[in-house]
């Protein structure tokens, strides 16, 4: 049997608690929209660019997804807003957006398994494997600000004899107390 997903099957379920979880979910897909318009414009290669921008079609596919899952339980359009917002600075983006993308898999998993709905629990699973394919994209960016920013390391008295030989700062005023 295949299933139509142009027809619409209202259901009133008795779980306000997925309605609930499916809008924080469009919330989520529409705040990670406007935050990777954000940082394809600041990012730092072309390549990086069109990647971020890859990502933010499957988040434009998962908005949409969702919304249409929700029309068909609530039997009206959603609301949404942007619930956290984006880091201003690229590097601090990427880390937001690969924290999100991980914490975005564990949420979906968890709403797919709270559904009886095979449509909706195939929907949310897939969504989780995007959101764990983009984390590992976010991921090479980190490690690509990374592997490409001037690391200012010290190359003198390092290591044992460095900890051992430096000299510490200790305020006159400091009380300390020794047990007895």
């Amino acid at each position: 049997m295949y299933l139509n997903q142009n027809v619409n099957h209202y259901r009133m379920p008795n779980d306000t608690q997925l309605i609930n979880d499916i809008q924080k979910a469009i919330n989520a897909e529409y705040s990670a929209i406007t935050c990777y318009e954000q940082l394809a414009k600041i990012a730092p290669t072309t390549d990086i660019k069109e990647k971020i921008l890859e990502i933010q079609q499957d988040e434009k596919r998962h908005f949409g997804e969702f919304s249409g899952i929700y029309k068909n339980l609530k039997g009206q359009q959603p609301t949404y807003k942007i619930s956290e917002e984006c880091p201003e600075s690229y590097r601090a983006g990427i880390e937001f957006a690969f924290k999100d993308e991980q914490e975005a898999v564990d949420f979906y998993l968890d709403i797919a398994d709270q559904t009886n709905d095979p449509f909706i629990k195939d929907r949310f699973r897939r969504a989780a494997a995007d959101e764990q394919n983009h984390a590992v994209w976010f991921m090479s960016f980190i490690s690509y600000v990374t592997n490409n920013s001037k690391v200012s390391r010290q190359v003198e008295n390092y290591g044992a004899k460095g900890a051992l030989s430096a000299k510490v700062n200790i305020p006159s005023n400091a009380n300390f107390r020794t047990s007895r």
